[in-house]
């Protein structure tokens, strides 16, 4: 087996009793010795591996991302802010994809933002990109779609339907559908490959598998260019987890991957005795993923006080209190962990009490998550404490979309994801992406965190900013702690598998505001080196 000796580097450990070194050592798909012992053991037939004083950490691991669905929304039309600004450009980037797209086959696209549009879509507006196809456009949040009149002809769906428990077809005044869906309605729109009922958005789609394959080994550059070697995909059903072994089969898997069974799933998987951790180093099973709430941009969190700029929303369910604690309780008596979506402060207390009912199921080392962990309040957090729950933040909304947060929920705003105090109160709070819906990139993720500023430059919470040397932890070994995985990744010391990202510069000498244009150098995953874009010098 090969060893390969990454030197002259500023290595960030993550190891409390050697956090710094220059240099870590590689032999197979181990790392056998970091500082003066990599050098001491390297040999004489060793690669060498001059890093130039670039910062080299442990492979970033993103505990909350959609993988697969982030694959196929980098095979769709992108409308993501600012690609797409406002509802013109919507429809001008829908008619440019309808102009190459054969005649009746389905149009989708991801990342729409429509609170920083003056006009809201409407299946008229997409009406006018095209008549001859149906189209869907994914709400950034991932929690609500529009849709055009096609699709809703297509679908069979007329004005007489009926709103499904956890989702709403949103009307007009005159009761006439807009086009927009929110939440579980998401399930009548286009053909899907698993019924969850009500346990979620669903978003899972019913493509041929040859078509997902390829794009999820499409995804692995853009992945691996990031210095992503591990992430945890927090919503699988029967479709992705088909996929994922597929692809671990045929060895195009583009890192190791966690799969998050959905709640629809606990009765099937508890009968035959099966719970999470399971499976190997490259593909196993982790924390079951419930829904409490739904989403701040798509005004269905559940807050105490309504929000928005007129107090207009109001939040919606997935569960009343008692189905929610029932639900997690019976998972965490069957040896689930357990990972909750919740946003809104009303919601926060359900899935605290949920929390409570299942750790006590479960026994020692639950460590249970909450998802999102938008609007926590202090009494919140002093219970978090008390449980060991893991918050899952995703800081990149703070700036994608603070200025939106600030307009409708004021200063409440300055509360969301508080990871200050969630750090002082003792949590073990990580960071994470929530790719497909922000950027995948964990420098992204990491810079938000340390800067708390909004795309429009203002303050979104200041003092509960990180520091550098938290916001890294917070990506890579507590989130290996939150993926129960801290014994093989997470950190660089000996006898860890050898995932190794080398960032193109010294990050802890950069400017903040320059800290989210860092990227990979070098990535290392399993001991090979799997990204190197031939810029060594």
């Amino acid at each position: 087996m090969k060893r390969t000796l990454l030197h002259n580097a500023k290595v960030l450990t993550m190891e409390p009793d050697q956090p710094t070194a220059d240099a870590a050592l590689v032999h197979g798909n181990r790392i056998v010795a970091v500082g003066a012992d990599a050098h001491a053991q390297a040999g004489p037939h060793a690669t060498r591996i001059d890093v130039g004083g670039r910062t080299a950490l442990p492979g970033f691991i993103d505990p909350h991302n959609h993988l697969l669905s982030t694959a196929e929304s980098l095979a769709s039309v992108d409308a993501r802010y600012p690609v797409v600004r406002d509802a013109a450009g919507l429809v001008a980037a829908v008619a440019a994809q309808a102009a190459v797209t054969p005649e009746g086959q389905w149009i989708r696209a991801f990342g729409m933002d429509d609170a920083k549009y003056t006009r809201r879509p409407t299946r008229h507006l997409l009406d006018e990109a095209t008549d001859r196809h149906p189209v869907i456009v994914y709400h950034v949040s991932g929690h609500q779609a529009v849709v055009n009149s096609a699709a809703l002809t297509w679908r069979g769906i007329g004005a007489d339907v009926a709103d499904p428990p956890g989702g709403r077809f949103l009307r007009d005044e005159a009761g006439r559908l807009t086009g927009m869906v929110t939440d579980s309605a998401m399930e009548l729109l286009l053909p899907v490959a698993v019924d969850i009922g009500c346990h979620g958005p669903n978003f899972h789609t019913d493509l041929p598998a040859e078509h997902l394959l390829g794009w999820l080994s499409d995804a692995a550059p853009h992945y691996l260019a990031a210095g992503l070697t591990t992430i945890a995909d927090p919503q699988v059903s029967a479709r992705e987890l088909r996929i994922y072994r597929a692809a671990r089969a045929a060895g195009t898997l583009p890192v190791r991957t966690v799969a998050m069974p959905l709640s629809h799933q606990l009765d099937a998987l508890s009968s035959i005795g099966l719970a999470g951790p399971f499976g190997d180093d490259w593909l196993n099973l982790g924390a079951m993923k419930f829904y409490a709430d739904g989403t701040l941009l798509g005004g269905t969190a559940m807050f105490t006080e309504p929000y928005g700029e007129h107090g207009q929303f109001t939040g919606s369910l997935y569960w009343q209190p008692g189905e929610l604690r029932s639900l997690v309780e019976r998972a965490g008596r069957a040896g689930w962990q357990v990972a909750i979506h919740t946003q809104g402060d009303r919601a926060m207390g359900f899935a605290v009490d949920a929390v409570t009912a299942a750790v006590r199921a479960f026994g020692d080392d639950a460590r249970p998550r909450i998802e999102h962990c938008g609007h926590p309040t202090a009494e919140h957090v002093r219970r978090f404490a008390d449980l060991g729950v893991i918050p899952v933040n995703q800081p990149n909304f703070l700036h994608d979309s603070g200025g939106d947060f600030r307009r409708r929920l004021g200063d409440r705003a300055h509360r969301l994801q508080p990871m200050r105090d969630e750090i002082d109160a003792g949590l073990r709070p990580v960071l994470s992406s929530d790719s497909f819906v922000s950027s995948f990139r964990p420098m992204h993720t990491v810079a938000n965190a340390v800067r708390r500023k909004t795309r429009e430059g203002q303050d979104i919470g200041a003092d509960q900013a990180v520091t550098l040397a938290e916001a890294l932890r917070a990506h890579t070994i507590d989130a290996a702690f939150a993926l129960r995985m801290e014994d093989r990744i997470g950190s660089l010391r000996p006898e860890k598998l050898a995932d190794i990202v080398v960032l193109d510069r010294d990050i802890e000498a950069a400017d903040v505001d320059d800290l989210s244009e860092a990227g990979a150098w070098l990535t290392m995953l399993d001991g090979e080196i799997v990204h190197d874009p031939g810029r060594r010098d």
